[in-house]
């Protein structure tokens, strides 16, 4: 199911740093973004990263801190014509979630996820989990392109020849 208003989402990208200076610079300007959504079900509940984020995002660019739950909610019902948006989630299995609620989502912009102890490298200083590669594997299986992009300017890789 195509939601009302996905063609206002511009970018739907992973990167556990969500808000930082290559979203701010690079991927706002690439876009022409005036809303960021973040969709991160502990950041919802964390009133210090909802402060320290909304501090980093320029005053012309509305920022929404979601759930999960809240997000489907919110991209089922739409947004006005001129909004443009990027999304922004820290790990693959968030946007999987939304896809299984039945939100099409066509293109996923790996941008950040940095190496831990439950990660194994995908690609240069990109690492995955097994759960994370599962999730990507069930959006490529769906028909979403998902690549690896860290900046507008950088080439595109595809995530489904390295899974």
């Amino acid at each position: 199911m195509q939601a009302k208003g996905m063609e206002n989402v511009k970018l739907v990208r992973v990167d556990d740093r969500l808000v930082h200076g290559q979203v701010m610079t690079s991927w706002l300007k690439f876009t022409g973004a005036n809303k960021i959504m973040v969709v991160d079900d502990e950041v919802a509940t964390n009133d210090l990263m909802k402060t320290v984020l909304k501090g980093v995002v320029p005053s012309q660019v509305k920022l929404g801190i979601f759930s999960i739950a809240k997000a489907i909610d919110r991209l089922t019902k739409g947004f006005k014509p001129d909004d443009k948006l990027i999304i922004l989630v820290k790990t693959p299995e968030t946007v999987w979630a939304i896809q299984r609620a039945g939100i099409d989502i066509p293109a996923l912009n790996i941008g950040g996820m940095g190496i831990r102890s439950d990660r194994d490298t995908l690609y240069q200083n990109i690492a995955c989990s097994e759960s994370e590669r599962g999730a990507l594997r069930g959006l490529i299986r769906e028909g979403c392109d998902v690549s690896i992009q860290i900046t507008a300017d950088d080439s595109k890789v595809s995530v489904a020849k390295l899974l």
